[in-house]
């Protein structure tokens, strides 16, 4: 399947502009109809009269690539009018070595062909329906507001009716021209819906039969990528979870333990070196709840579900070594603008996980800190002015970071040259 990015994903055309592309894709559509209806339909009619004999077959697979040919055609033209990507699906490919008969049966046997054979079929209905419609429209404006222009070269006999005179109006120049003019106005006013109906009606018929199959497949291998992202997120916590209680919280229990037995035995000989070691493990005890407050605020900040997105990130912000500037929209902390949980916690520790980052490698002095909410994305931008070079490549800090965007299907790019500054901007859909 091959996916291109489409140029209207990043300008949207103006009115005029997509008038124009609406109205280009709707006449070329006709001849392209036309074409794709004589020819898909004869090569393969006469292939399946010809199937009892060995050339039938090849004949009908002629027909289908024919089809094919057509249909990658048609996705190309796809994009400028739905505003999408361009898609094509994966056809059956015969077996290496398979063969002459391997290559004509692969079209035969692949579901999509066919898709695309009724599409040629389909089409030519559905063509003349815009292309009628848009021309009597085009037509309309063109006419309609040139009337004035070219009325006195017609000529009018004495006995003929028209529209004028059927309004009620008197058979004059001065009536026929506000009339026209009148009718002109209303097709003008009315041609860029009519044309991106005509337009819709069409693409949108090409989309369900040709891109559909390769639509499923794209959402398919996302969501099996997030599996896999969400997947190798969640171990990359657990084992950084795993290290940091075996490095920091059991060591300082282990000490612990040997501080109160050694107490224990100092209790009844030394009483001062036991109030010593008591006074020691109570010092091991407070640091080691302190450690443990700090690993449970990365599994689940108590400030991020009682307080919203706005008021843990300042949180983040304030424990960071590196001063953070910190501006985020103040309604995702309201109670009817926040975001689902879900976006939340993986907003909230992609930012923990890029403030780490920026605290142990950048050697950065400043760091600025951004979240905006628009449209149904929320947009996350950490700056600083460090030494750069950072990357996503797995080994690296940030590779579990890409795991957790991905898995909440969100987008990150990263911009960090040698010597920096590094940008990092996170895009999650809400």
């Amino acid at each position: 399947m091959t996916t291109l990015p489409a140029e209207s994903e990043t300008a949207s055309p103006t009115p005029m502009r997509q008038l124009l592309i609406d109205s280009g894709y709707v006449l070329i559509g006709l001849p392209l109809g036309l074409i794709g209806f004589i020819l898909t339909l004869v090569t393969v009619t006469l292939g399946v009269g010809l199937a009892v004999t060995v050339i039938g077959l090849p004949i009908i697979a002629g027909g289908l690539l024919i089809a094919r040919g057509l249909a990658d055609l048609e996705r190309l033209r796809l994009p400028g009018v739905l505003h999408s990507s361009y898609l094509r699906p994966s056809y059956r490919r015969a077996k290496e070595g398979g063969g002459l008969w391997h290559k004509v049966f692969a079209p035969i046997l692949d579901a999509q062909s066919w898709l695309d054979f009724a599409h040629a079929l389909l089409m030519l209905p559905i063509s003349i329906i815009s292309f009628a419609f848009t021309v009597v429209w085009w037509a309309g404006s063109l006419a309609g507001m040139s009337y004035w222009m070219w009325d006195w070269t017609l000529p009018y006999e004495s006995d003929n009716t028209d529209l004028p005179e059927l309004l009620g109006l008197p058979d004059s120049s001065g009536s026929r021209i506000a009339v026209y003019t009148a009718l002109g106005i209303f097709f003008v006013a009315t041609l860029p819906l009519v044309v991106r109906g005509a337009a819709l009606l069409r693409a949108n018929t090409s989309r369900a039969l040709l891109n559909s199959v390769a639509e499923i497949q794209t959402r398919i291998t996302t969501l099996e990528g997030q599996r896999r992202a969400a997947v190798s997120a969640e171990a990359h916590a657990l084992r950084r979870l795993e290290r940091d209680i075996h490095d920091g919280p059991q060591q300082r229990l282990v000490r612990l333990a040997m501080d109160l037995g050694r107490a224990q035995q100092q209790m009844e000989t030394d009483p001062a070196a036991a109030k010593a070691t008591l006074d020691e493990a109570l010092t091991h005890t407070v640091d080691t709840l302190n450690e443990l407050r700090a690993l449970s605020r990365g599994i689940a900040p108590p400030v991020l579900a009682d307080r919203g997105l706005p008021s843990a990130l300042a949180a983040l912000a304030g424990r960071s070594s590196v001063p953070v500037e910190l501006a985020v929209d103040s309604e995702l902390g309201t109670p009817g603008g926040r975001l689902d949980p879900a976006v939340e916690n993986a907003a909230y520790f992609v930012t923990a996980e890029a403030l780490t980052n920026v605290n142990k490698h950048s050697n950065a002095t400043e760091c600025w800190l951004t979240v905006a909410h628009a449209a149904g994305r929320v947009g996350i931008s950490v700056l600083d002015n460090g030494a750069g070079g950072a990357h996503v490549a797995k080994g690296h800090g940030l590779a579990g970071l890409a795991d957790r965007v991905q898995a909440a299907g969100g987008t990150l790019r990263i911009d960090s040259p040698m010597g920096g500054p590094t940008e990092l901007r996170v895009d999650l859909p809400c």
